[in-house]
């Protein structure tokens, strides 16, 4: 049971940072609503689950074969930047009375989206390897039950942050939404750029 609670509160305050992610599901709770919101949300915290796992796992050392960081880094900056891209074009597309917003026209398309946008990052495992290394050797904290504390945490920080915005939605405007949906997307567009160029600097 500590061993779990330690790593909750590791998914908590790490998925607690603000990030493009965050931005992503604040934007698209506003745009869908709650359930929508807790769907970005289920895929945020699956996938900080999963890199949790596998850095508990040992799977960082992968990381520095050049050609497989180089494939990851490029492709997650790719999918970034599409995500990023898709969610600016709609925030133009809504001022012009066009409102088509596929990642948020249902939960599972919403989940997929979230799921594609954290992977997009796989260099997050080294980080996990090194929190997990600290924690275990700081705690004595068992791997398994620290995974599953890291989903819970994350799970329920996303969860707040997406029935908080859920509840102010009903006091903001179609503008508000707009800039929701332009600061995700260039925040995400930047993140995407940032991405790629540490991977092709990391040849």
């Amino acid at each position: 049971m500590r061993d779990a609670a330690i790593g909750f509160g590791l998914g908590f305050f790490v998925a607690l940072q603000l990030g493009p992610m965050s931005l992503f599901l604040i934007r698209s709770t506003l745009r869908g609503g709650v359930r929508i919101g807790l769907a970005v949300g289920a895929g945020i915290a699956v996938i900080d689950a999963v890199y949790a796992a596998a850095g508990a796992a040992g799977a960082a050392p992968f990381l520095a074969i050049g050609p497989l960081r180089l494939a990851l880094g490029l492709a997650g900056a790719v999918v970034l930047l599409w995500l990023g891209a898709r969610t600016v074009i709609t925030a133009f597309r809504v001022r012009a009375g066009l409102e088509v917003a596929a990642d948020v026209a249902g939960p599972w398309p919403a989940f997929g989206a979230a799921l594609a946008g954290t992977a997009s990052n796989p260099a997050t495992i080294a980080s996990w390897a090194a929190i997990f290394a600290a924690a275990s050797a700081g705690t004595g904290a068992g791997a398994v039950p620290l995974v599953v504390g890291v989903g819970a945490g994350s799970a329920t920080w996303v969860s707040i942050l997406a029935v908080g915005v859920a509840v102010v939605r009903r006091a903001v405007g179609p503008q508000v939404e707009r800039l929701a949906d332009m600061v995700a997307g260039v925040a995400l567009v930047g993140f995407a750029g940032a991405l790629g160029w540490r991977t092709a600097e990391a040849r």
